[in-house]
């Protein structure tokens, strides 16, 4: 129980607070971040130290102590779930994220730890399909809970919710499970590696998006840019030379390890970043209620939590390539469904206290279920049989640091496809506002303070800017959904030209 809590919070909160940022740009000061660029920051800084982490943590827990590095985590999650929900301004926020995205990063590999060294080869099969249904089911409510939580108490409380999680499960930790640790762990962890990943993705997101969001004026954005393009060129060098690599360059031998890790970085970063731009355009444009919001994504989830295990066994039966491609292919055309939702697109606003607005409108049947049921089918198609040919490209002793990598990338994905949609979306706001408001000018911090893209206009915004806005922001919520329809395609064919049938040097895989 203390493992499925501890890991169930971080994926909990990877979705629940995709809802909360519309009422955090609209709630929350800030004196150095633009609306959007604030967000951003929110959700990509809780990524970037999870990600760079991950894999280290996974060294620290064996050689630490797997119960002393849970707790620590739990103790870490909670601390910093607690400023979260209490950050006075934007800039606070962003940085409470980056830390708790490190706490995040211990209690990943330490649940899966716990459950592996605490119960029999026997009783781990059960185990395990507990934690993964409950994973399963924390990330497809996580979106639903939060509008709740948004919408009858406080953006705030999608953090706070974290506490007593994370407080139940300290206390059952302390109480009921036992330390263990490997003892031919060496004690050589690879900081530095981690730390240039953490510059190298972190400095291309930053640079990108400050870049775009100061019109590429700020000299910040290219020393970032400077420093990640650095970092990232010095990667494998640092990897070929280290004793105790943080990633083992070896692994990439394997050719479906390679096919597998690269499809993952670009459709965990459409499939992310969907999430995350869907979530702002329902509210902010559309005006969803947060619930409605929630709501919204909820058929995806549902699909992906009953249909993957089905999956799972056809495609053992019947090949794992062709779910591949066919999964991200449908969920592509699942988001080319959805970019052409009309900003006339009506609003659902489902209350808790309202029963009968539970109810979505038609619009919503037409524009938004067909998309979600098809994305939702599309990733069930493709998580099981990813799982199974990322297992199968590796030997059975290497398999738990192969998860860890292929993990940490899918966090990767999602920070550089950000800033890429980041630097699209702005440009094409801003664009489609000149178009709409030709006598107004758009580059003005005067028009730039009441209208934001994906986000609602403030209240200080004339009925034409608001018009506007509400146009341009559909526009570029559009082109958002057609860039990472490309990516989704892109590992399509990745994965369909890339894989082989069989991994050289490991098990047999049926492609």
């Amino acid at each position: 129980m203390a493992a499925v809590l501890g890991s169930a919070t971080v994926y909990l909160d990877s979705t629940i607070v995709n809802v909360a940022l519309e009422r955090i740009g609209e709630q929350l000061p800030s004196h150095l971040f633009g609306k959007l660029e604030g967000q951003s920051y929110v959700y990509n800084g809780y990524l970037l130290s999870l990600c760079a982490l991950i894999i280290l943590a996974g060294a620290l827990t064996d050689y630490y102590g797997r119960r002393r590095m849970f707790v620590i985590g739990l103790a870490g999650f909670g601390l910093t779930s607690a400023l979260c929900g209490l950050a006075p301004n934007l800039e606070l926020l962003v940085v409470f994220r980056i830390v708790q995205g490190a706490a995040g990063a211990l209690l990943v590999p330490g649940s899966i730890a716990l459950i592996n060294t605490h119960f029999n080869e026997a009783e781990r099969p059960r185990a395990y399909g507990i934690w993964a249904a409950a994973s399963s089911a924390t990330t497809t409510l996580g979106s639903p809970i939060g509008g709740i939580l948004v919408d009858t108490l406080s953006w705030r409380a999608a953090f706070l919710i974290n506490l007593p999680i994370t407080a139940l499960a300290l206390g059952l930790t302390l109480a009921h499970v036992t330390e263990t640790r490997d003892e031919q762990a060496t004690g050589h962890f690879d900081w530095l590696g981690a730390g240039v990943i953490a510059l190298g993705i972190g400095g291309l997101a930053f640079g990108g998006i400050r870049g775009q969001e100061s019109n590429w004026q700020a000299a910040s954005a290219f020393v970032a840019l400077g420093i990640g393009v650095a970092a990232c060129a010095a990667f494998v060098p640092l990897m070929r030379r280290s004793r105790n690599p943080l990633v083992p360059l070896d692994l990439f031998r394997s050719r479906n390890f390679t096919v597998v890790n690269l499809s993952t970085l670009v459709i965990y970063g459409a499939l992310y970043v969907s999430f995350y731009v869907q979530a702002l355009f329902y509210q902010g444009v559309l005006g969803y209620s947060a619930l409605a919001a929630g709501l919204a994504s909820l058929p995806s989830g549902v699909m992906i939590a009953t249909l993957s295990t089905a999956v799972g066994s056809l495609a053992a039966r019947f090949g794992l390539r062709r779910f591949l491609v066919l999964g991200p292919s449908l969920m592509g055309c699942g988001l080319l469904w959805l970019s052409r939702i009309p900003a006339g697109s009506a609003a659902w606003t489902a209350r808790v206290e309202d029963p009968a607005s539970l109810l979505p409108p038609a619009s919503y049947l037409i524009d938004v279920l067909p998309a979600a049921l098809a994305f939702g089918g599309g990733a069930a198609l493709l998580v099981a049989p990813l799982t199974s040919v990322l297992m199968s490209s590796v030997p059975d002793e290497r398999s738990g640091l192969a998860s860890a990598i292929n993990n940490a990338i899918s966090r990767i994905g999602p920070q550089l496809a950000g800033a890429l949609v980041f630097i699209a979306v702005t440009a094409s706001f801003y664009s489609a506002l000149a178009r709409e408001l030709p006598s107004v000018d758009t580059t003005s911090a005067a028009i730039r303070s009441v209208a934001a893209p994906l986000n609602r206009p403030d209240a200080g915004a004339s009925l034409a800017v608001a018009h506007a806005s509400k146009q341009a922001s559909t526009a570029a919520f559009s082109l958002a959904t057609r860039l990472a329809t490309v990516l989704l395609f892109s590992g399509a064919a990745i994965n369909g030209f890339g894989m082989q049938r069989a991994a050289p040097g490991a098990k047999a895989l049926s492609a």
